[in-house]
């Protein structure tokens, strides 16, 4: 978050995501039917990013219950053109992949079953946004610095100039050490660790600032990557 909004806002932002994970807000939300975890002000900042770049192309790395890849074909659908979602899980419940092939969105979603690292995986990806451009990425599977560094540096070359590269949920480095009890990641090994990295070994991309600060409510706090060149 840049100056402009302050240290304070980001603070405040801290604090209302801390309450509401101590009621699982997140979960309780809904996107045309399938559950969706994230923010309003998350959903504002792709859906202007959508319409900014006109993506023919989004590849969505994490399905969990499939309101992510809903949101993204939706708004595709909302854009006009031939737009589609390349949504990738590695263990996809059979349930979510029936609703999502029978949703009135379908033809907006290609579904990628693997794991985002899988050579052979990307390989599929690739194959289904062939000739397809501009491209976007959103990062929204596992959560560890290793896993989130290893699919910027697989999946962020595919973005185009003037597109993103979209990493959820940086706040984790921000909110309080114990919301990660005895998970795989949490403060210092996060989604915002691996973007910084990333940063620092590739100069093509930038983080924009400008989209976070006019949401200012965010999971992503740092991780709207833009391809500058």
């Amino acid at each position: 978050m840049s100056e402009r909004i302050s240290a304070r806002m980001r603070d405040i932002n801290v604090e209302w995501l801390t309450r509401a994970a101590e009621v699982d807000h997140l979960f309780h939300n809904r996107w045309l039917g399938e559950r969706f975890f994230h923010l309003p002000g998350d959903m504002l900042a792709i859906q202007e990013l959508v319409w900014r770049v006109k993506p023919r192309c989004i590849i969505q790395t994490g399905i969990a219950a499939g309101g992510g890849a809903v949101f993204s074909a939706s708004m595709l659908e909302l854009a006009g053109g031939d737009g589609i979602v390349v949504a990738v899980e590695p263990k996809l419940r059979a349930e979510v992949r029936d609703r999502l092939l029978s949703h009135r969105l379908a033809h907006r979603m290609r579904i990628v079953e693997g794991d985002s690292l899988d050579p052979a995986t990307f390989q599929k990806v690739v194959a289904q946004c062939a000739d397809l451009s501009p491209t976007m990425v959103i990062l929204d599977l596992v959560h560890t610095h290793d896993h989130v560094l290893g699919e910027l540096r697989t999946y962020a070359p595919l973005v185009t100039p003037g597109s993103y590269a979209i990493v959820m949920d940086t706040i984790m480095e921000h909110l309080p050490a114990e919301t990660f009890a005895g998970k795989p990641y949490g403060r210092g090994n996060s989604p915002a660790t691996a973007a910084k990295a990333f940063l620092v070994e590739n100069d093509r991309f930038e983080v924009d600032h400008d989209i976070e600060d006019q949401v200012i409510m965010t999971l992503s706090p740092d991780g709207f990557l833009r391809r500058a060149r």
